[in-house]
């Protein structure tokens, strides 16, 4: 049968929300809209959790999960910021992941490979809203299986509902006949003083760069 599908009319916001956060601290899988693409969310401090996404997806062992915060603040306590405040802000919350040097605050589980983390701050109220209510970081992933095609619609990604402790529908996604529409966000590593480098194009890479470049004057890194 599945797990609970939550449509947006049947529930309302408040109860979608605690349903959310109730079914991630139970260490569950919930699959959530956000400003991109839908995803799959689970508490970043929770190894467990951490594993069974990793299995759900087939996803390979060495690529890194985002984290995924509710607000720009909260950033400072997972990642060493080296840009300025007002730079987090213009990029986020938007469809951008900035790569940043990961804090001793970070499950060591979570990417134990890298000194880095790729931070979501989505565009979104429900995630963010569910995000703001859980005590540490979401680990945030595409709602597909590894090497598919991101998904718009909740039904676009069917095979991994058995695997999901709660499916939010928050209807299509953008516009679900566009391929632009599925590249999810824009990857920037802002690790390295003064420069960033592109590590996905993604939705928003002409802005991204514009700001980086224009406004704050950083250099482009050698992938």
């Amino acid at each position: 049968p599945g797990p609970p599908l939550i449509p947006r009319c049947r529930a309302g916001w408040r109860e979608a929300v605690a349903a959310a956060v109730g079914a991630l601290q139970a260490g569950g899988l919930v699959a959530v809209p956000t400003d991109t693409v839908y995803g799959v969310a689970c508490l970043a401090q929770d190894s467990g959790a951490v594993r069974s996404i990793y299995s759900l997806k087939g996803r390979n062992g060495q690529k890194p999960l985002a984290i995924c915060l509710g607000d720009v603040e909260r950033l400072h306590r997972y990642c060493h910021v080296n840009v300025p405040d007002e730079l987090l802000r213009d990029l986020l919350p938007g469809p951008v992941t900035l790569v940043l040097k990961r804090s001793e605050e970070l499950n060591k589980d979570l990417n134990p490979f890298t000194s880095l983390v790729g931070v979501r701050i989505p565009n979104h109220p429900f995630i963010r809203e569910v995000a703001r209510a859980c005590s540490g970081p979401l680990a945030l992933t595409s709602a597909n299986i590894s090497c598919q095609a991101s998904t718009l619609t909740v039904s676009e990604f069917q095979d991994l509902w058995p695997h999901l402790s709660l499916i939010i529908d928050g209807g299509p996604i953008g516009d679900v006949q566009s391929p632009e529409c599925r590249l999810g966000s824009t990857v920037v590593d802002l690790s390295v003083p003064g420069k960033f480098t592109i590590i996905r194009p993604g939705c928003a890479l002409t802005s991204t760069v514009e700001i980086l470049r224009q406004k704050y004057g950083l250099v482009p890194g050698s992938s």
